[in-house]
């Protein structure tokens, strides 16, 4: 498993379905950002897909996610930024999951710029300096 990651891309759960569906523009930006090996892997993103692979042929696929992407060193560091950032959030009225808050920190804290279509990585990127990727 490779873990160098800065200047990548962490493709968020969101987006590989869109991917996995074939469904455009995701398909083809996912496909080019593979092709220029720009792609970074997070052991939960990894877990999510693993959970909703609809065959043994997807899950097969699944599966080389960790021969072939860098993926984001887990820490007890991010999982506290993590429950940081979830705890600012519900101080404001903001309730965000604790995942995609551990999602967020491990992409700044990598250097790696989030590709999401879930909208509420926009109220994290208010508290964190996140970067979302943008078609």
């Amino acid at each position: 498993m490779r873990t160098d990651v800065l200047g990548k891309i962490l493709i968020d759960t969101s987006v590989w379905i869109e991917f996995f569906r074939k469904k455009a523009p995701y398909f083809e930006i996912v496909q080019n950002l593979i092709e220029e090996d720009s792609v970074c892997c997070l052991g939960l993103i990894y877990a999510e897909l693993l959970q909703g692979a609809k065959s043994e042929k997807e899950l097969g696929t699944l599966k080389e996610f960790m021969h072939v992407f860098d993926f984001i060193p887990e820490s007890v560091v991010l999982w506290e930024k993590a429950g940081l950032i979830s705890h600012t959030l519900r101080r404001k009225g903001k309730e965000i999951s604790l995942s995609d808050c551990l999602i967020a920190s491990s992409a700044v804290s990598s250097g790696a710029t989030l590709f999401t279509l879930d909208k509420h990585f926009q109220t994290i990127k208010k508290q964190i300096d996140l970067h979302l990727y943008s078609l």
